[in-house]
């Protein structure tokens, strides 16, 4: 099973969007890493986000380059600072689905390292906004980093 966690691209500052949609920035970024993924034909059963204005727009440029069976859904329990065992169970319940996921920093560090180190702390993972990074379940439970791909290597 494969897991791809994605930080949101860079959002507005609140005071110029309120709802915080991506800038012209995190519009640009999410773009580079999209065509990037197309080049790769992933295939997801959906790319779920977290609600925010800025996680679904990700999300929906991230989509146009993936095959996705389910296509973009919103999702609870993915907003920054929502526990993390809620959608570890999900996840690991389900072994046989690819998931993107689209949300915020804390929470999607404090996923990566709860699957990788078996601890929310562990810190195994250096998000950047834009960037997605590809976990991987072996046969035995066990998840890897197993790639990670930012909008600078671009």
């Amino acid at each position: 099973m494969k897991l791809y966690l994605v930080q949101h691209g860079e959002a507005n500052p609140e005071d110029v969007d309120p709802s915080r949609g991506l800038s012209a920035k995190g519009q640009a970024d999410v773009k580079k890493v999209a065509e990037f993924l197309k080049s790769l034909q992933l295939c997801v059963k959906a790319v779920r986000h977290s609600g925010k204005t800025r996680a679904a727009q990700t999300a929906d440029i991230l989509a146009q380059s993936l095959a996705s069976g389910d296509g973009v859904v919103q999702h609870a329990d993915l907003a920054p600072m929502d526990a993390v065992e809620p959608i570890r169970n999900e996840v690991e319940h389900d072994p046989s689905l690819h998931y993107m996921l689209v949300g915020h920093l804390p929470f999607m560090g404090k996923l990566a390292s709860l699957l990788v180190a078996g601890s929310e702390s562990a810190d195994v993972v250096a998000f950047q906004m834009g960037g997605v990074v590809c976990l991987e379940r072996d046969d035995k439970g066990v998840w890897r980093v197993r790639w990670m791909v930012t909008p600078d290597m671009f």
